[in-house]
């Protein structure tokens, strides 16, 4: 193998092991405290968001996904359509990284779905190659066709 495929494998593993570690937990994500997610065994769902804050949901099972707090953008396409941007999420699993090129240039991305009904809700930004798209990187996009708003919206 050529020194350019050993080096997207590497990079591809990375961002797999990262996927894994950021979503695996509630209490391994950066942006969720530990406080900020009530974890329970006799529901259905990983993770509940509390219910004085403004969540998201999945539109396919009403799972938590994200804390309104942790929108970063409303300004992103997806596959879809139009989708949001957050800095992190619960109750979502990451498939493998893969270098797709979008609209604002090549990524290395991971397909993110919903851990109780398994829809693909998004993706995953592993890695920016060009430094301008850097921000995105570990912050996960969710389609608007695959959420809800739940708590409090008015």
């Amino acid at each position: 193998m050529g020194a350019a495929g050993w080096g997207a494998d590497r990079r591809a593993a990375r961002a797999q092991q990262s996927c894994r570690a950021s979503s695996a937990s509630p209490e391994l994500s950066e942006g969720c405290p530990a406080e900020m997610v009530k974890m329970t065994k006799a529901k259905t769902f990983q993770a509940y968001l509390p219910n004085c804050h403004r969540t998201y949901s999945c539109v396919h099972c009403r799972a938590h996904l994200a804390n309104h707090d942790e929108l970063i953008s409303k300004s992103f396409q997806g596959s879809q359509g139009r989708a949001y941007l957050f800095n992190s999420v619960v109750n979502v699993g990451c498939g493998p990284a893969e270098e797709r090129v979008l609209l604002t240039g090549l990524h290395a991305v991971a397909d993110i779905y919903c851990e109780n009904c398994k829809t693909t809700l998004g993706w995953k930004y592993e890695h920016a190659f060009e430094s301008s798209q850097k921000y995105k990187e570990g912050k996960f996009i969710i389609e608007l066709a695959h959420m809800i708003k739940d708590n409090g919206w008015e």
